[in-house]
């Protein structure tokens, strides 16, 4: 038997199929499965070194010292980033740090906390 996702909406995990549709009997919204798997395959997991997922927001620590391109700047193991953004590309968090600016990073190179 097929194992139905919860419901996008509410949560509700007593979802059933109605021929292409899922349909939530709790709160009535109906959705296709073909969108359920899209979401998931457009949401890209990105890990730090340990393995652990990043998230928008979180705050992450430099794990090595960084080569800054272009000038003789270093940017010091154990230097904290807030509020990173995840993006598409081989650099994929977005951050600003202190005395840095805007810099891209590489996931491999920072751990969560």
């Amino acid at each position: 038997m097929l194992d139905l996702p919860n419901c996008p909406k509410c949560y509700s995990k007593y979802t059933y199929e109605d021929g292409n549709l899922l349909i939530c009997p709790e709160c009535g919204y109906e959705w296709t499965l073909a969108v359920e798997t899209e979401n998931k395959e457009e949401q890209k997991t990105v890990k730090d070194a340990n393995g652990n997922v990043l998230n928008e927001g979180d705050s992450i620590t430099v794990i090595k010292d960084l080569k800054v391109k272009g000038t003789s700047s270093v940017i010091k193991i154990g230097t904290k980033v807030k509020n990173i953004r995840l993006v598409d590309g081989d650099h994929d968090i977005d951050c600003k740090i202190d005395g840095f600016g805007a810099m891209k990073l590489k996931s491999e190179f920072v751990k969560k906390g």
